[in-house]
């Protein structure tokens, strides 16, 4: 059998394959998903439809916490058999969750801002180590080892104890500092914090329980009295459906309550939790379990870390939140996400250690399959979001000018592995070393690439005034990637007869790859971390929005100089004749090429730098960058990887190859030249042939307009209108979109910000408003809109933030 085939081969190479897989039972596995998550969507459908109102729940919840998973906790661990426990898998398990619980907490007091700093430490490393083990961790681990291990379930009553009585307390200790940093008088003495926080924890019914349940565990002689069984038996076992039921119900409307500002938190707390807390739980077992003499064993217990290390986040930390009141959107959207993604991972880890036999020429080629259908639809996507980034002219911007680059680096990426998968299969080497050198130099550019990004981010936050050179920043993200591909060339021995691009030189291959990979995260996750301890995004923002505004607002006569130098390169942008519009008052429509306000609106669509979507796009390609790396350690660390690293691998491929699909999601829908055209064509075919008739429209458009027009109009204009010029001699009464979506919230016409984007689109669509040009419809963004039928000298313009 070829290098490569005994390489996939060692996957199985185990001492008894049929006896690993006889370890765990897959067939039970399912039925246990479907029976845990189908309860849960009932607890949503309940929840969703009102059958069941937040009171009711929370009546449930209670139920649930201080009364059914007390007595099962007091009833497991009076039963617990400490005889057969394995004790370096728990301390292998207590030391994964202190580390990522010191993780998560460090990084956190770094980037946080000071006003929330401690808080969210503590509920952010409680989020990340506490696990979802009772409710929905003991069904599936009783669905895969009660046959064939039934003392591996007695794990999770020793485990849990973990989080509970020593992790949370040092969490909620955060907490309380942050609470005492906020309050006015600081009179409270940090032995009196610790105290709380101490009595906190003993009040926690849990942990009590968990406390009487030892002591009894010794003086009952592991014996319920007959008296109390039936008693602690009808709780304990009202805990599982309830648990769940419950679960289902907490869901409901919390992803809505997910912001952009949370989205990159997300991202690293389910990272955290379901990709670096399991992978540490299995390398700790196989580092601390040493004494287990059978190879059978120690393998079941390093696989049963990783599945223990996927389960998702406890309920219970979104009632931590909202007891301090702090990051509630962040944990309960993060709780759903994380119990949603953790069912697949689950199911296709379990699915790969109960497997008996694959056939490794069949793993190699399905591996390679999947790779090349993956580039063919990202290549595709690449190419659309290629020419709208050429289209819209934001290459010539920075830091788009890099973002290009790193487009072009991914699309040559898919390029080299859909000819590699022609040319691996012939027997040309001249073309399988080009080939390689191609898809190589490639993929790793688009590992350099986003650390690139972040580092120019960085600098253009730090030194607003220099501009960062492009070409150094160029030839560092080819030149890097063309030099590691050289000396992989030169010094390196090609596999015989592999088909596999990743192990195409071996072990050396593994070794520059590990290198490239380090060096990127290192740099993309330092240059990200001094980005977010920065408001620089918003500031920008706002800067770019004043620049604009300073440029069409009307300023008082004795202290106005109409040319006079704006402090942004707006200026620079316009001559001093396309300033200088005919003069007069902006009709229904504005024919004038020249119209300052329609100037300034497409100069923003250039200037916005779009650094969250950057930043989100460093993020996410970072994450698959950790990927690379776990998987290359793994490999190099680990004579016999074993079958989940499969699973790692074809994740590899998916995040390698994939890349497309992030950059077509962030960058290939511009709003300005895809979006809003397509919204306003679809508007116009909708709406086109009504607008022509008032009575035509909808009611709710129709009485949105008439009370608009009637009662509160001439108010609004009052209120919050401002004198702004679009040209030489021609001035508007106007206001900004942010000021009318506060006003309209203040006096109640809206009562949230989505309500008042709502009513400002219904004002346009029934003829009320029109943006300067009929180009687009009524949004969120610094467009000009007319006011329509206001009979005054001058035109009323909306602009909408």
């Amino acid at each position: 059998v070829t290098a490569n085939v005994n390489h996939f081969n060692s996957y199985f190479d185990y001492p008894d394959s049929s006896a690993l897989s006889s370890s765990m039972s897959i067939d039970k596995l399912l039925p246990a998903l479907l029976e845990c998550f189908g309860i849960i969507l009932c607890g949503y459908v309940a929840g969703r439809a009102n059958i069941i109102t937040p009171t009711q729940a929370k009546g449930l919840g209670n139920f649930v916490s201080k009364f059914a998973l007390p007595a099962l906790l007091f009833k497991n661990m009076v039963l617990l058999d400490f005889g057969n426990v394995i004790w370096p898998f728990l301390w292998s398990i207590l030391i994964a969750k202190v580390s990522v619980f010191f993780i998560v907490c460090v990084l956190t007091l770094i980037v946080a801002s000071p006003e929330s700093r401690y808080s969210k430490a503590g509920l952010f490393s409680i989020f990340a180590t506490q696990s979802n083990d009772f409710a929905l961790g003991y069904p599936i681990v009783e669905a895969l080892y009660q046959s064939t291990y039934p003392e591996y379930l007695q794990y999770i009553y020793l485990v849990a104890p973990v989080s509970l009585m020593l992790l949370n307390p040092i969490g909620f200790a955060f907490c309380e500092i942050q609470k005492w940093k906020n309050q006015g008088n600081r009179q409270q003495r940090k032995l009196l914090i610790m105290g709380l926080v101490v009595l906190q924890v003993l009040k926690n019914p849990i942990v009590f329980m968990v406390v009487i349940g030892i002591i009894a565990h010794f003086a009952l002689h592991q014996t319920i009295p007959p008296f109390m069984a039936e008693f602690v038996d009808g709780l304990a076992n009202s805990f599982g459906g309830a648990a769940l039921f419950y679960l289902g119900l907490s869901m409901v409307g919390q992803l809505g309550k997910l912001t952009r500002s949370t989205v990159v938190t997300l991202i690293l707390l389910i990272t955290a939790k379901l990709l670096l807390m399991p992978l540490i739980c299995k390398d700790m077992v196989d580092l601390l379990d040493n004494s287990n003499t059978s190879a059978l064993n120690h393998s079941s217990l390093s696989n049963y870390a990783f599945l223990y290390g996927v389960f998702p986040t406890a309920p219970s930390v979104a009632i931590y939140a909202v007891y301090y009141n702090a990051e509630l959107e962040v944990v309960t959207s993060g709780m759903v996400i994380s119990t949603f993604l953790s069912a697949p991972i689950m199911y296709v880890s379990a699915w790969l250690l109960t497997m008996r036999w694959m056939d490794p020429q069949l793993l190699m080629n399905s591996l390679q399959n999947v790779s090349f259908n993956i580039s063919i639809v990202s290549l595709v996507a690449l190419v659309w979001t290629i020419t709208v980034m050429f289209l819209s002219k934001k290459f010539k911007r920075l830091p788009h000018m890099f973002t290009v680059n790193l487009f072009l680096a991914q699309f040559l990426t898919c390029f080299g592995m859909i000819l590699w998968n022609f040319v691996v299969k012939e027997d040309n080497f001249i073309g399988q070393v080009l080939t390689f050198t191609l898809l190589c130099t490639s993929l790793y550019s688009t590992y350099v690439w986003p650390g690139l990004i972040a580092l120019s981010l960085v600098l253009m936050k730090s030194f607003e005034d220099v501009k960062v050179s492009p070409s150094l920043f160029v030839i560092a993200g080819w030149g890097v990637p063309v030099l590691v591909t050289a000396v992989l060339l030169i010094s390196g021995e090609k596999m015989p007869d592999t088909i596999d691009s990743a192990f195409f030189y071996g072990k050396p291959q593994m070794i520059c790859t590990t290198v490239v990979v380090a060096l990127s995260i290192l740099l993309g996750g330092s240059s990200l971390v001094c980005l977010n301890r920065g408001s620089w995004a918003h500031n920008d923002q706002i800067q770019e929005e004043n620049a604009a505004e300073d440029l069409v607002t009307e300023v008082e006569p004795e202290n106005q100089t109409l040319f006079e130098p704006l402090f942004f390169a707006i200026i620079i942008r316009f001559s001093i004749s396309n300033l200088l519009p005919p003069s007069g008052q902006c009709g229904n429509r504005c024919e004038s090429t020249d119209c300052l306000l329609v100037q300034v609106e497409e100069l923003q669509q250039v200037a916005d730098r779009q650094v969250p979507r950057h930043v989100l796009l460093c993020l996410l390609l970072t994450v698959s960058l950790l990927a690379n790396l776990s998987s290359c350690l793994w490999l190099l660390l680990n004579p016999v990887p074993g079958r989940l690293y499969l699973e790692l691998q074809f994740f590899c491929a998916v995040a390698n190859y994939g890349q497309g699909f992030l950059s077509f999601a962030l960058f290939g829908l511009d709003k300005h030249l895809i979006i809003l055209p397509f919204k306003k064509r679809l508007y116009s075919l909708w709406y086109g042939k009504k607008q022509e008739e008032q009575t035509d429209l909808p009611d709710e458009v129709r009485m949105t307009c008439t009370q608009f027009t009637k009662y509160h109009k001439d108010q609004c204009f009052h209120d919050i209108v401002k004198k702004r010029r679009c040209g030489k001699r021609t001035k508007v009464d106007c206001f900004l979109g942010c000021e009318l979506v506060e006003w309209l919230q203040q006096v109640g016409l809206a009562q949230d910000h989505g309500e008042a984007v709502l009513y400002g689109t219904r004002l346009e669509q029934g003829g009320v408003l029109q943006h300067i040009k009929q180009e687009h419809s009524f949004q969120d963004s610094r467009l000009y809109y007319l006011n329509q039928d206001r009979n005054m000298s001058c035109q009323m313009i909306i602009h909408v933030q």
